[in-house]
């Protein structure tokens, strides 16, 4: 097919979600390389983000565009092999195997402390925000993340003493906070080595401990032959590493790791499908490794394990989150564009833009809090909101 028959089909196909190529409206396409559409064609999602990163095409409202797109349900309408080749990999190999398990904490989390200080909210967190609180809504991402943080503390019974595991603890905001509002004290495991150096530091002379490792080495029959149990377990935004050949096996560790009746809250982003990856260019830029679970397979996973005690969702809460987080990218860009380049710079605007769109729509993904407890919470599990 020829690039005017390919410029021409894409044409008609933006149109069905209201967007136009050269048009002036802010989420319209402007199209700098016509080798734009061969390019998709023939990669997908994989080629439209790549194209992105090397100036092939630019949007001002990129998250506009994306979630018209998204809307109009035009990925059905185009019929792109390479996703079936990623579907297929992801069946016949286990991409999240302990082998593999720092190779996230290298590519994403280790990329500079300097870009996520400047991108995230005053105390590192990065997951979403909590916005919708019932009484007192959050003003402002700081805000936000607090009270996540403090929704996260009162849907488990945190009491001063309680010892918690923290799996995925990120620069150990969410430990530090247990530890100086409730008292507790804390095990976080992180497999990035940026991480464990900001949250020593961040947690220091706190009853916290960061440990750089992964999750299958804090199975407690193993751990240091010791028997290492804990009162409540939290894993924030950490599930969307594991893949959906280990969930099993993480939640069997997490079960071992727990004393009876104590609560595990599980907070990540899920989708509406069960699939056994992810979009190609998210693993190939971002998230290598990553796929989103699904309420089947968390509801496999748990199965015999965990009474499952209460399901939250508050996924219209990361595009704000995600909004909050471009803009401060965006504005403090200036002061570290020196140690990456443009191309990163389109890359990072790419993948936050894109994200925000996915939540927009409400129509896949989702982000859950999801609590089980260990036998049962005895005489029933009181929700909180």
């Amino acid at each position: 097919m020829s690039q005017k028959s390919l410029a021409k089909k894409a044409e008609e196909l933006l149109a069905l979600a209201d967007i136009q190529i050269g048009g002036s409206r802010p989420w319209d396409i402007q199209v700098r390389n016509p080798r734009l559409y061969k390019r998709i064609l023939a990669s997908g999602s994989l080629g439209a983000g790549e194209a992105y990163m090397d100036g092939w095409w630019d949007c001002e409202a990129l998250d506009v565009m994306l979630a018209k797109i998204i809307e109009a349900n035009l990925e059905k309408k185009v019929k792109i092999k390479t996703f079936f080749w990623e579907a297929l990999k992801a069946k016949t190999f286990n991409f999240q195997s302990k082998n593999r398990a720092f190779e996230i904490g290298q590519k994403h989390y280790d990329i500079g402390n300097d870009l996520y200080e400047r991108m995230l909210d005053e105390k590192m967190n990065y997951t979403c925000g909590y916005w919708s609180a019932p009484k007192n809504p959050a003003k402002n991402l700081d805000e936000a993340q607090v009270a996540k943080l403090d929704l996260v503390c009162r849907k488990i019974g945190l009491k001063k003493g309680d010892r918690v595991l923290d799996i995925g603890c990120g620069w150990g905001n969410s430990a530090k906070y247990m530890a100086e509002k409730y008292g507790a004290s804390v095990v976080g495991i992180t497999v990035s080595q940026e991480q464990k150096k900001l949250g020593d530091k961040l947690c220091a002379g706190l009853p916290v401990e960061i440990r750089l490792q992964d999750y299958r080495d804090i199975d407690p029959s193993t751990l240091l032959g010791t028997s290492e149990r804990f009162d409540h377990i939290i894993s924030l935004g950490m599930f969307e590493h594991v893949g959906v050949k280990n969930y099993r096996e993480y939640m069997e560790i997490a079960c071992r790791s727990l004393k009876e009746g104590g609560i595990f809250l599980l907070h990540t982003i899920g989708g509406a499908y069960s699939v056994g990856g992810t979009d190609p260019w998210i693993a190939k830029y971002i998230f290598p490794n990553s796929m989103l679970p699904s309420v089947a397979q968390i509801g496999r996973s748990i199965e015999g394990l965990f009474t499952l005690e209460d399901w939250h969702n508050f996924g219209a809460d990361y595009d704000r989150t995600l909004m909050c987080w471009y803009e401060n990218f965006n504005n403090h860009w200036d002061e570290i564009k020196e140690k990456y380049d443009d191309r990163f710079y389109r890359m990072w605007r790419f993948y936050l833009l894109t994200c925000a769109a996915s939540f927009r729509t409400r129509a896949n993904n989702q982000l859950w809090q999801i609590v089980l407890s260990k036998g049962g919470v005895k005489g029933g599990y009181r929700t909180v909101r």
